[in-house]
C-alpha cells in the first residue's frame, strides 16, 4: 500500500485576486490622451533633470550686469535676471531639484506611510487604535504649516525640506494603505492562508501589499505633484534651496522685486511647476482609471473595438 504523500500549500497561491492587468496596461494609458500628454510632460521634466547641466546654454551663476533684465530673445529664450543670469539655464537645471526633492520625500512618505497603513489594517485592535490616533495627529495640521515647523527645526536647506515634505504626507499614504487593507484583508483568499498557518508576513508581502498597489499607485502620482508644489513653497519662503543653487521657487522669490519691469523672471519658473504639476495630476487619473478593476475594462472594451 502506497502512502499518499501530502504537500501543504498555501490556497492563496492559486487565486489571482488582483483585477488581470497583464500585458497592455501602459498601452491602455497611452490611449487616454490626457494621460499622453501629462506623461510627455513629465517625460521632457525627467529628461531635463537628467542632462539639463551638460544641455544648458549658459551656466546658472554666470553673471553679466550689462545685460541684466533683457527680455526673451535669440540668445536668451527666457531673458535674463538682475543678476544677467541666463533665466533658461536656471529654470532648466532648477528642474533637477524639483524632481529630487518630489522622489526623495514622497519616497519617504511612501514607505513608512504604507508601512504604518499596513500594520495598522491588518492586526487592527489596540495597534490599529494607536497608530490611527498618531496619524490623525500628524494629519490635524496644516500641510504647509507642518513643514515651516520642521524645517524651522531642522534648519533651512534641501535635505530639511525633503525631510519635512516626507513627514506632512505620511499620513495620507498610511490613510489610504490601511483603508485598502482593511478591504483585502476579509477577502477569501487572505482567511484561507491564515487559516493554513501561513505567517502574517508571508500573508501581508504576497497577498495584501499586491493587491493594495492600486491606489497607493495613484496617490503616489498625486502625492509627487504636491510635493514640487510644497518645495516651491518652502523655497519661496527662504527655508528650501539654498541660492546660488536654483530652484523654481526661489526664482519665484527673487522675480518678486521685478514683476511690473521683467516679467518674464515669474512667468516661466511659474510655468514650469505648472506645468509639472498638472502632469502629475493626469497621469495620476489615468492611473486611477486603468488601475480600476471596472473602468479597466470598459477601457479594454473600448481598445478592443478599434
Amino acid at each position: 500500500m502506497t502512502d499518499a504523500i501530502e504537500t501543504r500549500q498555501d490556497p492563496a497561491d492559486d487565486v489571482v485576486p488582483v483585477a488581470e492587468r497583464g500585458p497592455g496596461t501602459l498601452r491602455l494609458l497611452l490611449r487616454n490622451p490626457v494621460s499622453l500628454v501629462g506623461s510627455v510632460v513629465l517625460l521632457v521634466v525627467v529628461l531635463a533633470a537628467l542632462v539639463g547641466p551638460w544641455i544648458a546654454p549658459y551656466g546658472v551663476n554666470d553673471t553679466d550686469v550689462s545685460r541684466a533684465l533683457q527680455g526673451p530673445s535669440g540668445a536668451h529664450w527666457f531673458g535674463t535676471d538682475d543678476l544677467g543670469r541666463d533665466v533658461f539655464s536656471r529654470v532648466l537645471v532648477a528642474s533637477r531639484v524639483s524632481v529630487e526633492v518630489a522622489l526623495v520625500s514622497v519616497g519617504i512618505a511612501l514607505v513608512v506611510g504604507v508601512g504604518v497603513g499596513l500594520v495598522s489594517g491588518y492586526l487592527g485592535g489596540i495597534t490599529d487604535g494607536v497608530l490611527m490616533r498618531v496619524v490623525d495627529v500628524v494629519f490635524a495640521f496644516p500641510v504647509l504649516l507642518l513643514a515651516l515647523a520642521i524645517v524651522a527645526v531642522l534648519g533651512p536647506g534641501l535635505t530639511s525640506a525633503m525631510i519635512a515634505i516626507g513627514v506632512v504626507y505620511t499620513p495620507i499614504f498610511a490613510r489610504v494603505a490601511r483603508a485598502s487593507t482593511l478591504s483585502v484583508r476579509s477577502e477569501p483568499y487572505v482567511q484561507a492562508s491564515r487559516t493554513m498557518g501561513t505567517g502574517n508576513t508571508y500573508v501581508v508581502w504576497h497577498h495584501v501589499l499586491p493587491n493594495i498597489s492600486g491606489p497607493v499607485i495613484v496617490q503616489t502620482s498625486l502625492s509627487l505633484a504636491f510635493a514640487i508644489l510644497s518645495e516651491a513653497a518652502l523655497s519661496f519662503l527662504g527655508l528650501g534651496v539654498q541660492p546660488p543653487r536654483p530652484s523654481w521657487g526661489r526664482m519665484l522669490f527673487d522675480a518678486q522685486d521685478f514683476v511690473g519691469v521683467a516679467w518674464w523672471l515669474s512667468v516661466f519658473p511659474g510655468a514650469a511647476i505648472l506645468l509639472t504639476t498638472l502632469a502629475f495630476n493626469l497621469v495620476g487619473d489615468g492611473l486611477g482609471q486603468v488601475l480600476d478593476p471596472k473602468r479597466r475594462t470598459q477601457l479594454a472594451a473600448q481598445a478592443g473595438g478599434r
